[in-house]
């Protein structure tokens, strides 16, 4: 009789990320280190297992835009996987961080070899994906006050699985002005006036309610 075949486990990434063989390391980051910089080789993709970093391009001109806010779980640096020979953005910790640094060659081993690592990383990438197609469609259609409104109850992970987090990272005016496209005076403008309507508080941090969809939902 031939033996009955056991399913294989589903790929446990806390526990692949747990391991300290060759090809990934662990590092700690303070608020405003770089993990990477633009134009710097890019030969590994990254994981986020504490904190927030974001992701920012920087002009010829010296004009800043943040494309990405990335938190604990995420992916990042995965342009290396398609052939990309440079770092095509500033990858900055927005607070205490802790990142795993994942070798290209151990990345490509494991979406050669590990069905269920693959499965989770083409589920990360179709996510990004998504999330950058409803920003370009943020940034053509909507205003910059509802842009603003959209960004925080992301950040407060409204739309998530799971209660949000109502008191959000400590992010900078500056860094949400990067984020929507508009100046640093709108961000102020907009955050002041979401205050006096009680859609957001100051209060040991910033804290989003979510009466503030009212802003997005709002035509």
């Amino acid at each position: 009789m031939k033996a009955k075949r056991q399913p294989k486990p589903s790929f446990d990434i806390k526990a692949f990320l747990a391991k300290a063989d060759g090809g990934k390391t662990v590092a700690e980051y303070r608020a405003n280190d770089h993990i990477f910089v633009q134009g710097e080789a890019a030969n590994a993709i990254f994981h986020i297992k504490k904190g927030e970093i974001k992701l920012s391009v920087l002009s010829k001109q010296g004009k800043e835009a943040v494309v990405a806010i990335l938190t604990a779980g995420d992916f990042f640096g995965e342009g290396c996987l398609a052939g990309q020979p440079v770092r095509m953005a500033s990858a900055i910790a927005m607070s205490a961080c802790s990142v795993m640094k994942i070798e290209k060659a151990v990345v490509l081993h494991l979406l050669h070899e590990e069905p269920s690592f693959t499965e989770l990383f083409v589920g990360h990438l179709l996510s990004r994906n998504i999330k950058i197609e409803e920003d370009l469609v943020d940034q053509l259609f909507n205003s910059s006050e509802k842009r603003l409104a959209r960004v925080l109850l992301l950040l407060a992970n409204f739309g998530k699985e799971g209660s949000p987090q109502t008191v959000i990272p400590k992010i900078s005016q500056e860094t949400l002005a990067g984020i929507i496209g508009t100046t640093r005076s709108r961000v102020s403008f907009f955050m002041n006036r979401f205050r006096k309507l009680g859609f957001i508080d100051y209060n040991g941090g910033l804290k989003v309610h979510s009466s503030l969809l009212n802003i997005v939902l709002h035509d």
